[in-house]
């Protein structure tokens, strides 16, 4: 189903599947009309290049839209500037860029859970302002960026 664009709505674009597979839970927990799960890029550096070609155009023409950025930050330091490089000034305060410390499937070792559960908790935390999920090493390092998800998604529920 797509998205009502005439009202706040969020795209996740997700690099590969299993971060699909975290977004894909995370928007169960939203209004499904106004969250919407894009198809996985295939690698960090095609989300941004996708990011680019598709969205960032379409972000100007459609001022309710929102874009979160998943991706791996396969212990990169410097990779959420990296990618914060390719979002033009105007469109910052509604482009996130989130992920995994090192890969999803180390987050779904350490949490023994699959990664729907994780997406559908992560929201969840989001929802109820609980950060209790976002202390464990794979994940802390979203923690500002989460905060600034979370207030946009609260004009999605």
């Amino acid at each position: 189903m797509a998205v009502n664009r005439f009202r706040s709505h969020v795209f996740i674009l997700p690099e590969d599947d299993a971060n699909r597979q975290l977004a894909v839970g995370f928007a169960l927990e939203f209004d499904s009309r106004q969250i919407q799960v894009l198809r996985e890029a295939g690698g960090w550096l095609n989300v941004c290049k996708n990011f680019e070609s598709d969205h960032v155009q379409a972000m100007r023409n459609c001022p309710h839209r929102a874009v979160i950025l998943l991706i791996d930050f396969d212990e990169d330091p410097d990779r959420r500037r990296s990618v914060g490089t390719r979002i033009p000034a105007d469109l910052t305060e509604r482009v996130f860029v989130l992920g995994t410390w090192s890969e999803p499937e180390a987050l779904r070792r350490s949490l023994a859970a699959t990664y729907e559960e994780i997406g559908r908790a992560l929201a969840r935390g989001c929802r109820q302002q609980d950060g209790s999920i976002l202390q464990g090493e794979l994940l802390r390092h979203n923690g500002q960026e989460i905060e600034r998800v979370c207030a946009a998604l609260a004009a999605v529920s």
